[in-house]
């Protein structure tokens, strides 16, 4: 027979305390335990959401990101619901302390992750999976923080009013939930347009640490001891104030940063409610560079990228011009010193970017002000829900001077479905032309755009051109450090067209056919067998 005080078995669960004595009614108490538990929950939502967010802007391809940030996480969460078994005897104190910590890791892990891409992205080497290696580290420490928190927030909740454990599941999981669709709507629709990536996760730690800490010294303050109280307290005012110097400094922060990406010579930068937009140089002599979410947009030799993407086209009727993307303005430029041209018509996404390049004067001065032309007319909207609603074979010429396929965001605008409905707004004897990426550094993506726009019923001429100076990038990734070798193409219409120049007359040019040629004989050598066309769907870059 066991004695009475005989200690438990190993491995056996910790005796089960009675209610605690609290400073409110029991059913007080409860709402307050549930009220935390709804907070933490929107709190470890948006640093769920800040880490995707983030890592998407700085390294491209969201779904990528957003797939190693939840599965981590997840995993992480159930490791931390494992490691918290022991914490259950303390369960107010570890609760306690370990708010204090994840707001601490949480509310700085945007900042830290910006500072290594800013400060240590150009080194190379293994410096350059720096941000990545970070990105895993952040999603595995807060998901084993977050996880942590069930098993304590339920040993909290039956300290306040025993009840059965499906019913305390029910309570607390329903609060959970609940706090994390009002996190992942606060996210885009509050947060981030109102206080930015950076500020906003600071804030959400803040106020993490503060619920956490007022359930604890709060409603079981009678559980701890006065050094813990005072410890937690302490740890709370620490993190408090850590995470308030870094608001104060953020500006001073990101101006730092920035300059570490682009240099000292930023003379606009601005965020515009479709994306960053950074310019630097364009006075005193120095070239201009435009920067579209950290990836450099126009800059070094774009005269001889934007001949080589418009005026292959342009060799034949071309009175009616579409030009999709290209708010820079310097598509239409190459397609207005044309004789003949009619009407442009831009359909561009960022309604900040085409008024940057109506206003400011270095960028105005080269783009030739072409929006200042009264035959360039503007639409603000998605290029691909556009063209659905475009008239039929309305344009001898349309040009898609869109961003990288490899960014995910812009895979429908490389779909088979995309160059489907570009073929319907061609007029007989109408061509396309699509920027497909470098053939060089990422052959595969570009023979993928080439039988994309085959599959869609045109015939091809894939050809690209060298970048003497290389200015424009090559890939998805964001930064300067990638500049490619050269630039690929696809013209297409519905019988296979000339690969030839549309005439000059006075206007001095870039490149020559002499050029062109030599240039599109190249590129059949480095022709991949076997890629498939790219769907809304199944997309292939």
């Amino acid at each position: 027979m066991i004695e009475p005080h005989a200690p438990a078995p190993p491995g056996a669960p910790p005796p089960r305390r009675g209610p605690t004595r609290l400073p409110v009614r029991p059913d007080v108490g409860r709402f307050l335990v549930l009220t935390c538990v709804f907070v933490c929950a929107a709190c470890g939502l948006v640093y769920e959401l800040e880490l995707v967010a983030l890592a998407s802007y700085l390294m491209g391809d969201s779904v990528t990101q957003a797939s190693v940030v939840l599965s981590v996480m997840v995993f992480a969460m159930g490791i931390g619901s494992l490691a918290a078994k022991r914490l259950r005897r303390f369960a107010a104190a570890g609760f306690g302390a370990l708010e204090a910590v994840l707001a601490l890791v949480g509310g700085c892990s945007a900042m830290a992750l910006y500072a290594v891409f800013a400060w240590t992205g150009g080194w190379g080497g293994l410096w350059a999976d720096g941000p990545r290696v970070l990105l895993v580290a952040f999603s595995l420490a807060i998901g084993l923080l977050i996880g942590a928190e069930v098993p304590l927030l339920m040993e909290l909740i039956q300290r306040v009013r025993r009840q059965d454990a499906g019913g305390a599941v029910a309570d607390l999981f329903a609060a959970d939930y609940v706090g994390a669709l009002v996190g992942g709507l606060a996210f885009p629709f509050l947060l981030l347009p109102f206080f930015g990536q950076l500020t906003s996760s600071l804030l959400t730690g803040s106020v993490n640490v503060v619920a956490g800490g007022a359930l604890v010294l709060g409603l079981f303050r009678r559980d701890l001891s006065r050094r813990a109280r005072g410890a937690l307290l302490v740890a709370g005012v620490v993190v408090i104030g850590v995470l308030a110097s870094a608001a104060v400094l953020v500006d001073d922060f990101e101006r730092a940063a920035r300059q570490a990406v682009y240099g000292d010579d930023v003379r606009v930068a601005l965020r515009t409610g479709v994306q960053e937009v950074v310019l630097t140089g364009g006075t005193r002599g120095r070239p201009l560079a435009l920067y579209l979410e950290g990836r450099l947009r126009v800059g070094g030799d774009e005269r001889r990228y934007h001949e080589a993407l418009v005026l292959p086209a342009m060799n034949g009727p071309h009175a009616r011009v579409l030009v999709l993307g290209g708010g820079d303005g310097l598509a239409a430029r190459e397609a207005l010193a044309l004789p003949g041209v009619r009407r442009v018509d831009i359909v561009e996404l960022d309604p900040g970017l085409v008024r940057l390049a109506r206003t400011d004067p270095a960028l105005a001065r080269l783009n030739a002000r072409a929006y200042d032309d009264p035959r360039v007319h503007v639409t603000t909207a998605d290029a691909f829900h556009w063209l659905r609603g475009a008239p039929p074979a309305a344009y001898d010429v349309v040009i898609a001077d869109l961003p990288d396929p490899g960014i995910t965001a812009s895979t429908k605008l490389y779909s088979l479905e995309f160059y489907g409905l570009a073929r319907r707004a061609l007029a007989p004897g109408g061509r396309l032309a699509v920027h497909a990426g470098p053939v060089t550094g990422r052959p595969r993506v570009f023979w993928t755009v080439e039988a994309t726009v085959r599959a869609a019923g045109l015939r091809t001429v894939p050809y690209r051109v060298d970048a003497h100076d290389p200015g424009l990038p090559g890939g998805p990734d964001r930064g300067t450090s990638r500049a490619p070798r050269d630039w690929g193409f696809v013209l297409a219409a519905a019988t296979r067209p000339p690969l030839r120049l549309a005439p000059a007359g006075d206007h001095p040019r870039a490149l020559t056919q002499r050029d062109l040629t030599a240039d599109a004989r190249a590129v059949r050598g480095t022709r991949v067998a076997g890629v498939r066309a790219s769907t809304l769907v199944h997309p292939r870059y």
